[in-house]
């Protein structure tokens, strides 16, 4: 691939690193069948020190890859920040998914199918599932949630996305009709969410993107008055995909803060690992 035709957001890290991100193994496009018949690739990132089945979080891609790839210039797991989120993930003790789609509802369905058949052979816990996901990748994680027979996902992060349309809004549809992302939970409402599914959601308090925001608010209030459980952080003056562009510590504690609730959450003992002034930190500050 031409990296001169990539767009200069497809080259974004994650701006916070932890030490044995790079002993990372990564298993690259292993074959999956998708919901149309045809083959598709995922990456897995597996953590260095993993001796067992581990849980895995699936880093959720809600724009087809063909019209994602024609404006970009790549695939949203060749995206260096889908790379960087996977790197960080795996150190962090859960193996780390990402994939190539054609059409994005359909084929995640078929990626935790294969998942789940084939737990053994990847190395995973099928039983003890998570879903990352950002921006206009939000409405797609969702939609998973939101149906039954998914006993397997355990929690979801949800980070500065897009939500639902209620009260006759329509900031998510328009997005998605603008941007190019699935929208499944169209008609959908927070009473469709389970009870029990633990969601992170972090809140750039000055995204740009037209109606997040509001669609964002309305999502946690409802969540509340359901008495989901629910994390919120709101990044006060970040803008939206502040891992990648807001440069700050306070950009890196929530991201700690996001491994750490995926560790709580999926049942891995937290790691301990130097902090970038010295000494040492807990690699999970969730939910504490």
């Amino acid at each position: 691939m031409n990296e001169h035709a990539r767009h200069d957001i497809t080259k974004k890290r994650v701006v916070y690193e932890v030490p044995g991100a790079d002993a990372v193994m990564v298993r690259r496009d292993i074959e999956f069948r998708a919901a149309d018949g045809g083959v598709l690739t995922m990456d897995l990132y597996d953590p260095a020190e993993s001796k067992s089945e581990a849980p895995a979080v699936i880093v959720v891609a809600g724009y087809p890859d063909p019209g994602f790839e024609r404006i970009l210039g790549c695939t949203f797991k060749e995206m260096a920040s889908s790379i960087s989120w996977g790197r960080l993930i795996a150190a962090s003790g859960i193996v780390a998914i990402t994939c190539t789609n054609r059409e994005p509802a359909g084929d995640l369905d078929a990626l935790l199918e294969h998942v789940r058949h084939n737990a053994a052979a990847l190395g995973i816990d099928e039983n003890r599932i998570g879903l990352w996901a950002s921006s206009g990748n939000v409405p797609l994680a969702l939609s998973v949630l939101m149906r039954g027979g998914r006993e397997s996902l355990k929690c979801a992060v949800l980070c500065y996305g897009y939500m639902l349309d209620v009260d006759g809004a329509t900031a998510v549809a328009d997005a998605a009709r603008t941007a190019g992302f699935v929208n499944p939970c169209a008609g959908k409402s927070v009473d469709d969410l389970p009870p029990r599914v633990p969601m992170f959601i972090a809140r750039a308090g000055q995204d740009q993107m037209p109606g997040l925001n509001e669609t964002l608010d309305r999502f946690v209030v409802r969540a509340l008055s359901r008495d989901l459980p629910l994390t919120l952080i709101n990044h006060a003056g970040a803008p939206h995909a502040f891992d990648l562009f807001h440069d700050s510590e306070t950009s890196r504690q929530i991201i700690r803060r996001i491994l750490g609730f995926l560790q709580l959450h999926l049942g891995v003992a937290p790691i301990i690992t130097p902090h970038e002034s010295g000494g040492t930190r807990l690699a999970r500050a969730a939910a504490d």
